[in-house]
C-alpha cells in the first residue's frame, strides 16, 4: 500500500453497502417505488426480460445489474424528479454516519469526496449533493429524445471498470490514483481498492474483509485484523 505524506486528492466512495447501510440496494427499492406508482407496466417488464435474453451470452451472472430496460420509454425528467424524491426521504436515513465523519475530515482536509458507484445517476446524484460531495459518476442509462431506451449503460461502474473510471478522470486531470482514497464494501471493489493509497473496506463482505485482514486495510464497521474499528480519517 503507497501512502503518501498528504492529504489525498480524491476520496472515491461506493454507495450501495458503503454510503448507505445495509445490503438492499437503492436501485431495486426504487424500481418497487416506481412499480407502487404505476411508473411500470407491461411495455418495462417485456423490455427488462428481452433484454436478459439477448445480452445474457455478453455479461453472464452480470447481466442483471446491465439490465436497466425496466425503464424503457419513462421519461428522463420524470423519473429523475421521482428519484430526488426518493432519495431524499428513503435514502438519506440510510447514511452511514460514520463514514458521513470521515468524509466531512476528508473534505476539511481539502480531499475531493467523489462518488464512484454502479447505482444509476438519477439516484447517485441527490445523494452526492446531501452529503456534500464534489460529484459523482454513476450508473448513465441510454436515452434519446427524453426518453429511456431499452440498451445497455452508456457508463456503469462496477468491478474492474470502477478502476478504469477513476483512473480516467485522475489522469485526465494529471492525479495519481495512487495517492487517492477509496471506500467499498464489496469483492466487486477490490480493484479500485487494489489500485489507490489509502483503501477503507466499509462494513465488508466475507471475501472483501478476508483481503482487508491480509493486507492490513483499514476497517470502518467491521472488524479487522487487530479486533479493533478503524478510527477517524487522518487528513
Amino acid at each position: 500500500m503507497i501512502r503518501s505524506s498528504g492529504p489525498p486528492p480524491v476520496a472515491w466512495v461506493d454507495v450501495d453497502g458503503t454510503l448507505l447501510i445495509g445490503r438492499r440496494s437503492s436501485e431495486a427499492g426504487f424500481m418497487l417505488h416506481l412499480l407502487r406508482r404505476g411508473c411500470l407496466g407491461p411495455r418495462q417488464g417485456a423490455a427488462a426480460l428481452a433484454f436478459l435474453l439477448r445480452h445474457l451470452p455478453a455479461y453472464g451472472r452480470h447481466v442483471g445489474k446491465k439490465d436497466k430496460a425496466y425503464l424503457a420509454g419513462l421519461e428522463v425528467a420524470r423519473v429523475r424528479a421521482l428519484a430526488a424524491a426518493y432519495a431524499e426521504r428513503e435514502l438519506a436515513p440510510r447514511l452511514r454516519p460514520s463514514l458521513l465523519a470521515r468524509l466531512a475530515l476528508h473534505r476539511a482536509a481539502g480531499t475531493a469526496v467523489l462518488l464512484l458507484t454502479g447505482t444509476p445517476d438519477f439516484l447517485a446524484e441527490p445523494l452526492a449533493r446531501r452529503v456534500g460531495a464534489a460529484g459523482c459518476i454513476a450508473t448513465r442509462c441510454a436515452a434519446r429524445e427524453g426518453r429511456f431506451l431499452a440498451r445497455p449503460p452508456l457508463c456503469h461502474p462496477f468491478g474492474e471498470e470502477k478502476r478504469r473510471l477513476a483512473e480516467a478522470w485522475c489522469r485526465a486531470r494529471g492525479l495519481e490514483l495512487t495517492r487517492c482514497a477509496a471506500y467499498g464494501d464489496s469483492r466487486h471493489d477490490l480493484p479500485l481498492l487494489e489500485a489507490v493509497g489509502e483503501p477503507v473496506a466499509v462494513a465488508p463482505d466475507p471475501v472483501l474483509a478476508r483481503e482487508a485482514r491480509r493486507r492490513g486495510w483499514a476497517v470502518l464497521d467491521g472488524i479487522p485484523a487487530g479486533g479493533h474499528l478503524s478510527g477517524p480519517a487522518r487528513p
